[in-house]
């Protein structure tokens, strides 16, 4: 009984950790993207504006990737718990990637749009306005 508790506790500070990344990535695009407008509003350049959509992607992708493989985690979690499950200390997720949605997938999940859809919004609100102020929209 030791070791499955020694081994729900190995892949839940995976889970842990996945989650903390999740949380870190929002932080750092939240930031950089805000960094980045506030150089095209200094008068610094409009282009920094446009350039704030490349890190907002990536921040997206980089999250999508750590949700799934909490979930492929939780997956593994789920079976070592179970009363016939042999303790083998594996960490190998991949028998449960048919049982989790694609990067692509988890990059649209509900909550994942809610928080890097209002961040890419708010650079397109941006965008639209530079380019209304010159008159090419």
């Amino acid at each position: 009984m030791d070791e499955k508790i020694a081994y729900l506790q190995m892949i839940q500070s995976v889970i842990t950790r996945m989650a903390r990344n999740s949380f870190l990535i929002k932080g750092w695009s939240i930031t950089v993207v805000a960094a980045l407008g506030a150089l095209a509003a200094a008068g610094k350049s409009e282009l920094f504006v446009y350039l704030a959509c490349f890190p907002a992607a990536m921040f997206w992708a980089l999250d999508a990737y750590f949700l799934r493989q909490e979930r492929l985690f939780r997956k593994l979690w789920d079976r070592a718990r179970a009363p016939e499950a042999e303790i083998d200390f594996s960490m190998d997720t991949r028998p449960f990637n048919d049982e989790v949605d694609s990067i692509g997938q988890v990059a649209w999940s509900l909550t994942l749009r809610m928080s890097h859809g209002t961040i890419t919004g708010m650079i397109v609100v941006v965008i639209l306005v530079v380019l209304a102020e010159h008159h090419l929209w």
